[in-house]
């Protein structure tokens, strides 16, 4: 058997796939089991399942600083990943040193690039909230003029949602929306009182705005099979970035990676930082890559008959960028001329909230992984406002205030301290998550001088919010403080942020290497197989034609497995 970990391999590979988040380990998992030798290049180290979550389980008390990290090490090491809600010193580990990652925006932009190069990637520190995309969504760009027509439907993605959904597994309730097609589900989480209780005001006030349970990537109610997979049922410790030995949620360590080993036919090469394709003009096909060591600076090359770049929408795109050629002066695969452009993120610059009274003697246990989720209900041309176009979904949820309620407040003694002990008001906040439109003008490309430490040029951002976007904010603000009111919260407020937001914070960035039915204005085809060069295929977010509303992630997983079939059936046809 082939040495599984093995970056100095000379070996020649059916497939080569470049990444090993949450879309590499399903291209893995999947060429694997058909019988293909596969090669996962990885940049950064190796991160072993149960082995390598040093602080799972180590409480805050522990930490020397209570988790938070310090104010120099934040400015100098972390500046754009500290300002991720899942960093901390206990998961720290699983972001990248900005010091070492630069890259740079347009005067008068910005963008916060958040990043996890290692084995498993972000799927490790990922939100975790699945969703399938509609037709409403697919179609889109088609009814309403904004970006080009995705190549493909729901039908082409259902099956395949439904073959990722059962292995991963994803919890949630069968809710019956157009807009939001039901998952192959686990038992939903429940809600709350008062989360139960504004279902039925929101659906007295707003009936076409249905408020269901968050459907999330998480073993709500671990299967047979899930067991012998060796996970178990979510522990709801909501401890999940530092790594979850029990496998409860997915990632490419708990429920990808595991398959592919057990084929015999994976090599991982880690702390392989890949810069760039090598092209053969001959025979137009890609027939390797190039391969800069992370530790040492050495150079290396590793060859195979196929590509899949899988190493996140960025990533891929600064990978085809730096891979030219005198066919492909701009980037391989670029004959369109699009690649880099139409990046979106999405809009999450709104947010609500209120006490809700009535439930004082009410509580809950545990720390749910979840929360409430509101679906887009202006998803169709003829729902939308007059003076924007798309929409936006909400997420949230209710909470009981704690003793951190009291930290502001004065007192002193016993009785200060047993006020402490006593819970207080039910909160009810909730969240926008907006739709971005696809514009030429945001793009990424390669900086004409600046290169980090590997010499690979370093990506420059040019990408900003549009009036769009700003006017969907302001409408989500007020349209969720009009729905609190009504359901009778008090001390209703509401925050717009995006005047002082940057995309990226979302960490759902799509498009750069989109699909498209004419290769004249698009990189990919309905298969995530680049138009230009048959063997070269791209199932990231860079795939995207519009940014919908819904997590992306779910979606990459569907477009993965689905590219690999047709890829593998192409190879059997030898049109490969």
């Amino acid at each position: 058997m082939t040495e599984l970990y093995n970056k100095n391999t000379r070996e020649e590979f059916d497939v080569l796939v470049v990444g090993s988040g949450i879309t590499g380990g399903w291209a893995a998992k999947e060429f694997t089991e058909r019988g293909f030798k596969t090669l996962m290049i990885e940049r950064g180290r190796k991160v072993e399942h149960r082995k390598d979550y040093p602080t799972e389980g180590k409480g805050p008390w522990l930490f020397s600083e209570r988790t938070k990290v310090s104010n120099v090490l934040r400015e100098e090491e972390y500046p754009v990943q500290s300002t991720c809600y899942a960093f901390n010193d206990s998961t720290k580990h699983f972001f990248g040193s900005d010091k070492d990652l630069p890259y740079s925006t347009e005067e008068g932009t910005d963008f916060r690039w958040i990043r996890g190069n290692h084995l498993g990637g972000k799927s490790l520190t990922w939100h975790r909230q699945s969703y399938r995309m509609s037709d409403y969504d697919l179609n889109a760009n088609k009814a309403d003029g904004h970006g080009n027509d995705w190549p493909i439907r729901y039908k082409d993605l259902a099956p395949w949602y439904s073959y990722v959904e059962k292995h991963a597994g994803i919890s949630g309730n069968r809710d019956g929306l157009a807009q939001l097609p039901d998952s192959d589900s686990l038992p939903p989480f429940e809600m709350n009182s008062v989360e139960k209780h504004l279902v039925e005001k929101f659906a007295q006030h707003y009936p076409d705005r249905p408020m269901v349970i968050g459907r999330c990537a998480h073993l709500s109610q671990a299967t047979p099979e899930h067991m012998s997979h060796g996970r178990i049922s979510c522990q709801a410790r909501d401890e999940c970035q530092k790594g979850c030995s029990f496998g409860a949620y997915f990632s490419t360590q708990s429920s990808t990676l595991p398959f592919a080993m057990a084929t015999g036919k994976l090599t991982i090469a880690t702390d392989s930082v890949v810069h760039s394709l090598i092209y053969d003009e001959a025979t137009n096909r890609v027939k390797g890559v190039r391969v800069i060591d992370n530790e040492d600076l050495t150079e290396r090359e590793y060859y195979g008959s196929v590509v899949f770049l899988c190493a996140s929408t960025l990533g891929s795109t600064q990978i085809m960028l730096n891979s030219v050629s005198r066919r492909f002066p701009k980037g391989i695969a670029n004959s369109s001329g699009v690649l880099g452009h139409y990046l979106m993120d999405h809009n999450y610059n709104a947010s609500v909230g209120g006490v809700i009274d009535g439930f004082d003697d009410e509580y809950y246990s545990g720390r749910r992984p979840t929360g409430i989720y509101v679906p887009n209900f202006q998803y169709e041309p003829s729902r939308y406002k007059k003076h924007y176009v798309r929409g936006y979904a909400m997420g949230g949820g209710a909470s009981r205030g704690n003793w951190k309620s009291g930290q502001h407040r004065k007192g002193i003694g016993a009785g200060f301290k047993d006020s402490l002990t006593q819970p207080g008001d039910w909160y009810f906040g909730m969240y926008a998550q907006g739709e971005m439109l696809p514009r030429f003008d945001n793009q990424v490309a390669l900086h004409p001088t600046k290169k980090d430490k590997w010499g690979i040029p370093q990506l420059h951002f040019n990408v900003s919010w549009s009036d769009n976007e700003r006017l969907m904010m302001e409408d989500c603000a007020q349209e969720c403080e009009a729905m609190l009111k009504k359901a009778g919260a008090k001390y209703v407020s509401s925050n717009v942020s995006i005047y002082d937001s940057a995309p990226g914070q979302a960490i759902h960035e799509l498009g750069t290497a989109r699909m498209g039915r004419d290769k004249k204005d698009s990189v990919l085809n309905g298969f995530n197989q680049t138009h230009d060069i048959p063997n070269l295929f791209v199932t990231d977010g860079a795939s995207y034609c519009s940014s919908a509303t819904v997590n992306p992630s779910l979606t990459f997983m569907a477009l993965t497995v689905r590219a690999v079939d047709y890829c593998a059936k192409e190879m059997a046809q030898k049109r490969i």
